[in-house]
């Protein structure tokens, strides 16, 4: 055992999501570069939040989930806190079927995880100044989008999709950490909190919507 209680096989699973670390970056470079000719001509700036605020949906996968973790462990202790208790509370209001604003934005409407945030986030802009019926996006854009979620998917085929709050709850279980930060699967350990959270698992998921199993 090492210092503080931790095995050398809990530092070994520590490290292997890494290298899917940098392919999830590649895949995030590759879309922005491929939808570029659409968003050139995007009007959102820093501090329009509509989307975390009214329209987007804050879905994304379990290793976006723990490159999300590991961003809030940087936050001093206070700001973590506020930050815990805000996901939180998103959370239980998402289990309630409510609506709730994104627990990452700051008083400024500015995304405080903005360099890890999921693709859910990065795939929204609009053309237009957004109103009740959402953004302005070209069809060509949102088929990228798509092929790139998927592609998210493939990458992450040991783990889940759905609420990134709800991934985040799993993600504190310190024995499926450990299992999926290793390369384990095993849907069956969370058959119960998969189901009532609406998670999908990655590699059941088909070439369509309808094909997707969940757990």
């Amino acid at each position: 055992m090492k210092a503080g209680g931790r095995s050398e096989a809990d530092a070994l699973a520590a490290q292997r999501p890494e290298k899917k670390f940098s392919a999830l970056a590649a895949i995030y470079r590759a879309h922005e570069q491929a939808v570029q000719p659409f968003t050139q001509d995007a009007i959102c700036r820093p501090g329009c939040s509509f989307c975390c605020t009214h329209y987007g949906r804050l879905d994304a996968t379990t290793l976006e989930g723990l490159a999300i973790r590991r961003r809030l462990a940087l936050f001093n202790g206070r700001q973590q806190v506020r930050l815990r208790d805000r996901i939180r509370r998103n959370r239980i209001e998402k289990e309630a079927g409510k609506a709730s604003v994104c627990p990452f934005l700051d008083n400024d409407g500015r995304c405080r995880i903005y360099e890890v945030r999921p693709f859910s986030c990065r795939q929204l802009y609009s053309l237009k100044p957004c109103r009740d019926s959402g953004p302005t996006v070209h069809r060509q854009a949102v088929a990228l989008a798509r092929q790139a979620v998927r592609t998210i998917q493939r990458l992450d085929d040991t783990g889940y999709s759905g609420h990134l709050t709800f991934l985040l709850a799993l993600l504190e279980d310190r024995r499926f950490r450990c299992l999926y930060s290793g390369g384990g699967f095993d849907p069956a350990g969370i058959e119960v909190f998969g189901k009532a959270h609406g998670l999908t698992i990655n590699c059941r998921v088909g070439a369509s919507d309808n094909n997707a199993e969940t757990r």
